[in-house]
C-alpha cells in the first residue's frame, strides 16, 4: 500500500497554503498562492470568497501534484482559516451575496459603538470572553444582511437577504465553514472558529439566542459546531470533484488555535506566539475559561472527540507582519529579509517610535479609531531608524501582552514558543527576547498553523495515536536567550507607552 499522510488546507488573509506532512510532522509537500486585497473605502477590508475557493483548489492539486502525491494517499484533511473574516452565501447555488468581510475590517465601528454606549460589553465579554469590537463576525453578519445588494433569483424576484436568512435560504460561516461546504457540502465549524464569532456562548457551547437575537442572525443560517478534531468526520470530498477522491475532512482550526495545537500547547501554561500579518499570543488555561482584567480575549482552544473544551487567553495584535509590508509598499525595503540588516545597521531608532496601528489597536487598548504614527524623528532619522522601530514595535506589542497574559493568569512565562514568517528572522527573535527578558524558543517546522491542522485531522483518523506522540515531534530549531539588561529593556519600553498614547482615537471622520 502507498504511503499515506495528512494534508492541511491553511487559508490565511493574504493567501491560501496547502502542505502535506508526514508521520514525524515533516513537510512533504507545500503549494501557496496570494489572493486579492480589496479596499473599497478607508478601513475596509474584503477576499473575494470565489478567489479563495478557486485558489484553494489550485493549491491544493499543484502541492500533490510537485510532490509525486495521489489524492488517495491523503489520510486525511485539515482545515485552518483566518478567524472571523464573514462570507454569507446561498445555500441552493453556493454563491455569495458579497465580498467576505476581513477580520480587519473596521466599517462596523459605529455599530460598536453603539453597543458600548447602551452598555452592552460586559454582557457581550461574559457570554463570549471577547471584547466588543468591529474584528469579530457578529457586526459584520449584520452589515452583509443590512447592506449588501440581494441576490436575483431565477425562480422569483429578489427578496430582502434579512427574509432568506430566516427562510434558511442563505448561510453564513467563517472561512473555515466556507471551504468545508465546497469540499463536502455540508455546513460545519469547529469550536475555536465558532468562539471567535461573537454570538457563541463559551460556557454553554452554543449559539448564543440573546446575542443572535441583538444583531438580527437567524439561528438557520449558523453552522453546526463540531470539535475541532473530529472522529465522526465533517464530512468526505467528492469522489468525482476536483481531487477525484473522497478523502475525509475531519479537522478544522482557527489559525492561532491551530499554531498553539501544531506548538504542541496541550497542558495549562503553554503559550506561544504566531507572527503572521498580525499577531497572536495564546496560553492554553486548560478546562477553565480564564476571565481578563487586562485586555486580553477568553477564547477556546480546541476539543477533541469526546473530551472536554481546553480554552485560551489570547492577545491579539492586529498588525505586526503587515507593518514590514508596509515598509514595502512605500518603498523603503525591497523585501522582508532587508529589515534585520538595516535595523542592526544601527544601535538604536534614536528616539523614534512607530506604531503600526493601520486597522485600530487590538489587546490591550482595543481602540478601533486608533491609527498608524511615527514619533520621535528629527532631521538626522533615516530609514534605518524607521525600519528598526517598526521591528521593535513587533516586540513591545508582544511585550504588552505578556505582561498582561501573566497578571491574568498568574503564570510567569520562561519560554515562548514562537512561528509564523517572521521568525526567520534572527534579529527579530533576539530583539524579542531582550524586550521580553524571556526565552524564545523557534521550532524546527515553523508552519505550525498548518501543522497544528493536520495533526487535528490526523487525530481523528487514527493516523496519529494521541497527544503524547505529537509533543515527540516538536523539535527546537533555536532559542534565544535575553542578552540585553533589563534596566535597558524596561527604558525602551517605557517611552512605548507614550507613543501608543499619541496613535488613539485618531479616525474620527469614520
Amino acid at each position: 500500500m502507498a504511503t499515506s499522510y495528512v494534508g492541511a488546507i491553511d487559508q490565511g488573509t493574504t493567501g491560501t497554503r496547502f502542505m502535506v506532512f508526514d508521520h514525524s510532522g515533516h513537510v512533504i509537500a507545500n503549494a501557496y498562492e496570494q489572493h486579492e486585497q480589496i479596499y473599497p473605502e478607508p478601513g475596509w477590508v474584503e477576499h473575494d470568497p470565489v478567489e479563495i475557493w478557486e485558489n484553494t483548489k489550485s493549491v491544493v492539486l499543484s502541492g500533490l501534484d510537485e510532490a509525486g502525491l495521489d489524492a488517495e494517499q491523503l489520510a486525511a484533511l485539515g482545515i485552518t482559516n483566518q478567524r472571523e473574516t464573514t462570507i454569507v452565501w446561498d445555500r441552493e447555488s453556493g454563491k455569495p451575496v458579497h465580498n467576505a468581510l476581513v477580520w480587519q475590517d473596521r466599517r462596523t465601528t459605529d455599530r460598536v459603538e453603539e453597543l458600548q454606549e447602551a452598555g452592552k460589553v460586559e454582557e457581550i465579554r461574559e457570554k463570549t470572553g471577547l471584547e466588543c469590537d468591529a474584528y469579530f463576525s457578529a457586526t459584520k453578519t449584520e452589515w452583509i444582511l443590512d447592506n449588501a445588494e440581494p441576490l436575483k433569483l431565477q425562480s422569483s424576484r429578489s427578496r430582502d437577504l434579512r427574509s432568506r436568512a430566516r427562510d434558511g435560504e442563505l448561510l453564513m460561516g467563517t472561512i473555515d465553514s466556507w471551504l468545508i461546504y465546497n469540499l463536502t457540502g455540508n455546513h460545519i465549524t469547529d469550536v475555536s472558529n465558532a468562539s471567535r464569532t461573537m454570538l457563541y456562548n463559551i460556557e454553554g457551547m452554543h449559539w448564543d439566542e440573546e446575542l443572535l437575537a441583538e444583531f438580527d442572525v437567524p439561528e438557520a443560517m449558523l453552522p453546526e459546531v463540531r470539535p475541532s478534531s473530529d472522529e465522526s468526520l465533517y464530512g468526505h470530498t467528492d469522489a468525482d470533484g476536483f481531487l477525484g477522491a473522497e478523502v475525509p475532512v475531519a479537522g478544522a482550526l482557527g489559525d492561532q488555535q491551530a499554531a498553539l495545537f501544531g506548538q504542541t500547547c496541550f497542558d495549562a501554561g503553554d503559550a506561544k506566539n504566531t507572527y503572521g500579518t498580525g499577531s497572536f499570543y495564546l496560553m492554553n488555561t486548560g478546562n477553565e475559561a480564564v476571565s481578563s482584567d487586562h485586555g486580553l480575549l477568553t477564547t477556546v482552544g480546541f476539543q477533541l472527540s469526546g473530551e472536554p473544551v481546553q480554552y485560551a487567553l489570547e492577545g491579539s495584535i492586529f498588525v505586526t507582519g503587515a507593518a514590514i509590508e508596509w515598509l514595502e509598499d512605500v518603498d523603503i525595503i525591497n523585501n522582508a529579509a532587508q529589515t534585520a540588516e538595516l535595523a542592526s545597521s544601527v544601535d538604536s531608532t534614536d528616539g523614534v517610535y512607530m506604531v503600526p496601528a493601520f486597522t485600530g489597536l487590538g489587546a490591550p487598548h482595543w481602540d478601533g479609531r486608533a491609527r498608524g504614527t511615527i514619533v520621535g524623528m528629527t532631521r538626522g532619522t533615516g530609514k534605518e531608524h524607521i525600519v528598526r522601530a517598526t521591528l521593535e514595535s513587533i516586540a513591545y506589542q508582544t511585550r504588552d501582552i505578556a505582561e498582561a497574559m501573566e497578571a491574568d493568569s498568574g503564570v510567569e512565562t520562561t519560554t515562548l514558543r514562537v512561528d509564523g514568517g517572521a521568525v526567520k528572522n534572527n534579529f527579530l527573535c533576539q530583539l524579542q527576547a531582550d524586550i521580553i527578558q524571556t526565552e524564545i524558543a523557534r521550532p524546527e517546522v515553523d508552519e505550525t498553523t498548518a501543522l497544528g491542522s493536520a495533526y487535528a485531522a490526523g487525530l481523528a483518523v487514527g493516523y496519529w495515536d494521541d497527544l503524547d506522540e505529537l509533543r515527540s515531534n516538536w523539535q527546537v530549531d533555536r532559542e534565544f536567550d535575553a542578552e540585553m539588561e533589563s534596566e535597558q529593556a524596561d527604558g525602551m519600553y517605557g517611552r512605548w507607552d507614550d507613543a501608543v498614547e499619541r496613535s488613539l482615537d485618531w479616525a474620527q471622520e469614520e
